[in-house]
Formats: structure tokens, C-alpha cells, sequence
């Protein structure tokens, strides 16, 4: 079966949008738990748009709490500014159960590549070998097609998060083939590496099933953005045991 995280960063933008603490990111974290997902993600960025330092350790409590995986993404070379301490500061503090790194800058609206290891693997080694110190699972995130698996496997990354973008956009264009294809392949040899593989960016209950059933052992997904936007017309414990379903199947 393949784990659900919920990324609910989104409920954070509503929030932030009007000020105050409503709609509360702790009780839509609550009923996603409640409601049978695996974990929770969130995506801090330096700028605060959505999740706040706060709501880190509010989270990371919560998940503590109720015994499940919580998982921290972002970028480890933004640096601390304002009221952001920095990636590492909130997952040295937190201590979630994986850290998935992403290369993400604060002109992009979301994430949208994943890392070039051959330009920046070995500045993130030291990253890698300090979440690993802190006996922390460390992901990042990797484009389908990649050249860099024997590298990222070599920093002594414990999986990979397939960027899902490009094989959600051909989905909706009535094409998924090639997208698949290539996602298939690059799964497998980030297996036959001994990497775990998770994946994420604009899954949907749509397309989720069709490339669960292309990708073989996927172990997690990270979904916020569709599933948020679905849950406004279907509740959101119905949304996340729709999703739970196709995970199943």
C-alpha cells in the first residue's frame, strides 16, 4: 500500500489570506489524521506565505501525538531572514520523521524541478549527513528522467520524490504515456539503487490511480493542493478516504 501525506499548507494560505487563526491548520491536520492518512507534509518557505514557524511545531506535536509520519520539505540553502530560522533550524527542533529537500526559490509560486546533482550535490552533502545524524529519513526531490540516481544514492539520500508535474499535466491532456514511461523507468532504478521512491506535485484523485498502477512500490505520496480544492465540495474526511481508496487499490 502506498502512505498518504497530507500537505496542508493550503489551509495556511486561507488563514494568512484574512489574518487571525481560521481556517485553525491544527484541526485540518486533526481530521486528515482522523480520517486514516499516513502523514503529515508541510513546505515552510522563507517568505511565510502559508506555513509559519509556528505551525511547524504545532504540527510536529501533533503528529508526535498521534503517532504518524511528519514530513518537513524546502530548501536547505535559503537562508534564516526575519521570522524564517532556516530549514534546518525548524526540522533540528521538530525532528520529523523525513526531510524532504526540494530546490525551490523564492520566486517560484511552487515548487516546479527537481535537484541537479551534479551542481549541487556537494553542497548538499553536509545537509544529507546532518538529517541522517539526527536519525532523520532524507528525500529529495528528483525529476522523472534523471541522470543523477547513483549520485543522489552515493550522498546517502534514503529516497527519492518524484516531481509529478509534467505527468499530471500530460494526463490532462488525454497523453500520460511517455510521462509514465519515464517515471516508471526512473522508480526503478532508484530501486534497484536500494532508494525508496515517493512522489508528489498535482496528483489528483484523476490521475492518482493511473500512475500508481504505472509506477511500481511507489511508498508515499505528498498531496495538498488538489486534494484541499476537492475537499471544498466533498468535505475533507470524505476527500482523504477517497484518496486512501485508490492508495489501496
Amino acid at each position: 500500500m502506498t502512505a498518504l501525506s497530507v500537505n496542508v499548507n493550503k489551509i495556511a494560505v486561507l488563514r494568512n489570506s484574512r489574518g487571525g487563526q481560521e481556517p485553525s491548520v491544527r484541526k485540518a491536520a486533526e481530521t486528515v489524521i482522523a480520517s486514516g492518512a499516513h502523514g503529515i507534509t508541510v513546505h515552510p518557505r522563507p517568505d511565510q506565505r502559508h506555513i509559519t514557524p509556528d505551525d511547524v511545531d504545532t504540527l510536529a506535536l501533533l503528529c508526535r501525538e498521534r503517532g504518524v509520519e511528519y514530513n518537513i520539505e524546502g530548501n536547505p540553502f535559503a537562508p534564516a531572514r526575519g521570522g524564517y530560522p532556516g530549514l534546518m533550524a525548524l526540522i533540528e527542533r521538530t525532528r520529523p520523521m523525513q526531510a524532504t529537500l526540494v530546490p525551490d526559490g523564492d520566486g517560484q509560486l511552487t515548487s516546479d524541478h527537481g535537484f541537479d546533482l551534479a551542481r549541487d550535490g556537494e553542497r548538499l552533502k553536509p545537509y544529507i549527513q546532518q538529517l541522517r545524524a539526527w536519525g532523520i529519513r532524507v528525500s529529495i526531490f528528483m525529476d522523472a528522467g534523471t541522470s543523477d540516481l547513483a549520485l543522489a544514492k552515493s550522498l546517502g539520500v534514503d529516497r527519492i520524490e518524484l516531481y509529478t508535474g509534467p505527468f499530471a499535466e500530460a494526463f490532462a491532456q488525454g497523453d500520460a504515456g511517455s510521462a509514465l514511461a519515464s517515471c516508471r523507468q526512473t522508480a526503478q532504478q532508484a530501486q534497484a539503487l536500494g532508494m525508496g521512491v515517493n512522489a508528489g506535485h498535482d496528483l489528483s484523485q484523476a490521475n492518482l490511480g493511473a500512475f500508481l498502477a504505472a509506477v511500481p512500490n511507489v511508498l508515499e505520496v505528498s498531496i495538498g493542493h488538489a486534494l484541499i480544492g476537492e475537499a471544498l465540495y466533498d468535505g475533507l474526511e470524505t476527500t482523504v478516504r477517497r484518496y486512501l481508496t485508490i492508495c489501496q487499490t
